[in-house]
């Protein structure tokens, strides 16, 4: 065994890949810090991901790694999360209580988009992070009753609106403005498009690390504005596997490409389908179009979601499948999509003007 010295045991860390930053803890700028103290060796990381779900495993990981080189027979290590602004379109003015915006988007209605939406919000949600949603389908708001956030929202000022909480997720929806659930938005599209930027800008966002914004279907209006007049990290293309819908996807990557919105990637939706009787999978909707996608604009496949009828129930009794199914093999792939979509949003180039102090100046 080695003598222990920081230069050893950073040479040790250096040759560890940290999970889904695919970055070891010494290039990646990591390490909080490093102590030594005889046999005993303390080690603080701080990541720019959520870290509930995969703290234990990196944890476990170095503690072997680190003994397995060194005298050491004491190892303790701290991981913690601390998630940063990242850039988003030029010419566009950062949101007030968001670090990072994140558009869920398709080409077409029916690939299951809200309903990957939302889980995705609560898979990272779970993982740690600080969550919020907007859904941006102001003609059919579907947010009030996938999350359970029914109810209006309310303004204290008049000016502003209170965003809804719900199995720890801020939430408005053109859903939570109107009287009931039943009542129709009947408006031409400059109104919608005006009364979207009213929400998202108008919300008060309390310190988000992350906001979903689960777009209508298309490549309209709505979501050109999306893309022109809100600051976008980045977006997430939902599709299915059969042609029809990939052909639908494709326009709505190369939509966001053409307003400078970075595509973080796809994920496939109803990849396959579960017998809910006998547990039966079978590719009823064809098999490698994500994959496809994936590899023809060189962009991730972020994850294969399986179509399963307790995913539906679970959204339509407003208790997603993250929240009340929690150690289920489909929470687990969400989690998976929220751990790679984090990481993704964690490569983009940091947004600094966020972070830099304001300069006052004073006449004296």
């Amino acid at each position: 065994m080695s003598e222990i010295s920081k230069d050893l045991v950073n040479s040790i860390l250096s040759s560890y890949t940290v999970p889904y930053l695919e970055i070891d803890p010494i290039s990646g700028n990591l390490v909080k810090d490093l102590s030594i103290s005889e046999n005993l060796i303390k080690l603080e990381l701080e990541l720019g991901i959520p870290v509930e779900g995969i703290q234990h495993v990196i944890s476990k990981d170095l503690n072997a790694l680190i003994k397995q080189y060194t005298s050491a027979t004491d190892v303790i290590i701290n991981i913690s999360s601390k998630i940063r602004a990242h850039a988003f379109q030029k010419n566009v003015n950062a949101l007030k209580g968001v670090k990072n915006v994140i558009a869920v988007g398709s080409g077409k209605g029916g690939v299951g988009k809200s309903t990957l939406s939302v889980n995705l919000a609560l898979a990272l949600h779970k993982e740690g992070a600080k969550v919020g949603m907007m859904d941006a389908d102001i003609y059919g708001p579907s947010l009030p009753t996938m999350l359970g956030a029914h109810g209006k929202a309310e303004s204290k000022d008049g000016k502003t609106v209170d965003p809804l909480q719900s199995h720890g997720i801020q939430s408005i929806s053109m859903g939570n403005m109107t009287d009931s659930d039943d009542t129709p938005v009947i408006w031409r599209g400059p109104m919608a498009t005006s009364a979207m930027q009213q929400l998202i800008n108008d919300a008060n966002w309390d310190n988000l690390d992350y906001l979903i914004i689960d777009l209508p279907p298309g490549t309209g209006d709505i979501q050109l504005t999306l893309c022109q007049k809100i600051p976008v990290t980045g977006a997430v293309i939902v599709t299915t596997p059969q042609d029809i819908a990939l052909i639908d996807a494709n326009k709505a990557l190369k939509m966001f490409e053409q307003v400078s919105v970075s595509v973080l990637g796809i994920v496939e939706n109803m990849s396959t389908h579960v017998c809910s009787n006998c547990g039966h999978e079978e590719a009823i909707f064809g098999t490698g179009g994500g994959e496809t996608m994936s590899e023809r604009y060189d962009v991730p496949l972020l994850g294969q979601i399986p179509l399963a009828a307790q995913v539906r129930e679970a959204v339509d009794n407003g208790e997603p499948t993250v929240v009340s199914d929690p150690n289920s093999p489909i929470t687990a792939t969400f989690l998976e999509v929220a751990r790679q979509v984090a990481a993704q949003v964690s490569r983009k180039p940091k947004n600094l003007a966020l972070n830099m102090p304001k300069i006052v100046i004073e006449n004296k």
